[in-house]
């Protein structure tokens, strides 16, 4: 929904498919290869536009403070890059779990920087917001990409990845898991051979080596999120998305998905979501 004066967009949840650490920089940052799949959970973000070059949250988010907001950061990068004299209201709602390795506050950074591209008309390029991402977070970018990636590096190098219909089981621990606790533990596996995009379609490397391998380390420390992950292995392969706490298990069917997802004990919560081809804004922005 838009108008020359608002615009409202969601801000997709990803999964991660697999997440191995194969090295480490000298900076400290890890070398990850993962594979990102967009799903139809989703914040939605209101964006109203002003005149006076304000940026401002307008609701409250648990948790978030505006000037940690990711939005709110996103849209001042973006002021403060292209000299934009206009300023934004923005308002969020929250259905993405915090905390939960489903990329909310990245995805809410992505949307921003999307959305106020179109109704700031600044016509910047989709390489040019990805390397705007980037400096708010290694999960931005694959969002303004918009398409199921493969990714390495810290997460930045990209490269669309086709991906079948799939309807995910995805379920919500009680925990809110630090990111940079789980990266700094030394127990970290951070060795995981790497592999080649070309090999990602064999079977056997789907149900032999792909793992999450910040999965064991965030179990130790978190017993609620190795509990989860055993419930739902008992339905399909249960696997963390990336550093936690949310836990998923694929299926080919929404029929399917639905009919684990109704057995989930009462003291539980999780969603059937279903994969999508393409991030819903991918269009809105020029290669």
């Amino acid at each position: 929904m838009e108008s020359a004066m608002n615009i409202t967009c969601p801000a997709p949840a990803k999964l991660n498919l697999f997440l191995h650490v194969v090295g480490r920089r000298p900076d400290g940052y890890h070398l990850l290869q993962t594979l990102f799949r967009f799903i139809d959970l989703h914040d939605t973000l209101h964006f109203s536009l002003r005149e006076d070059g304000v940026v401002r949250r307008t609701n409250a988010v648990e948790g978030v403070a505006e000037e940690q907001d990711l939005c709110v950061r996103a849209a001042r990068l973006l002021q403060s890059e292209t000299g934009c004299r206009l300023g934004v209201d923005i308002s969020v709602e929250k259905r993405i779990p915090m905390g939960g390795g489903l990329g909310g506050g990245s995805s809410d950074a992505a949307t921003t920087l999307i959305a106020l591209n179109r109704l700031w008309s600044l016509g910047l390029s989709r390489t040019r917001l990805m390397q705007l991402g980037l400096r708010l977070g290694a999960d931005v970018p694959v969002f303004v990409f918009g398409e199921n990636a493969f990714a390495e590096g810290v997460g930045e190098e990209l490269q669309a990845y086709p991906l079948a219909e799939a309807w995910y089981v995805v379920l919500f621990p009680p925990v809110q898991v630090p990111t940079a606790q789980i990266f700094a533990h030394p127990e970290l596996t951070r060795d995981t051979v790497s592999i080649t995009m070309r090999a990602l379609p064999k079977r056997q490397l789907w149900e032999r080596q792909l793992r999450n391998d910040l999965q064991s380390v965030v179990c130790k420390l978190y017993p609620e999120v190795e509990r989860y992950i055993a419930w739902l292995d008992k339905s399909g392969k249960a696997m963390m998305t990336g550093s936690g706490a949310c836990v998923f298990a694929e299926f080919t069917s929404r029929s399917q998905a639905e009919a684990v997802l109704q057995q989930l004990p009462h003291e539980m919560r999780g969603v059937v979501a279903q994969g999508l081809a393409k991030h819903p804004l991918h269009d809105w922005v020029l290669d």
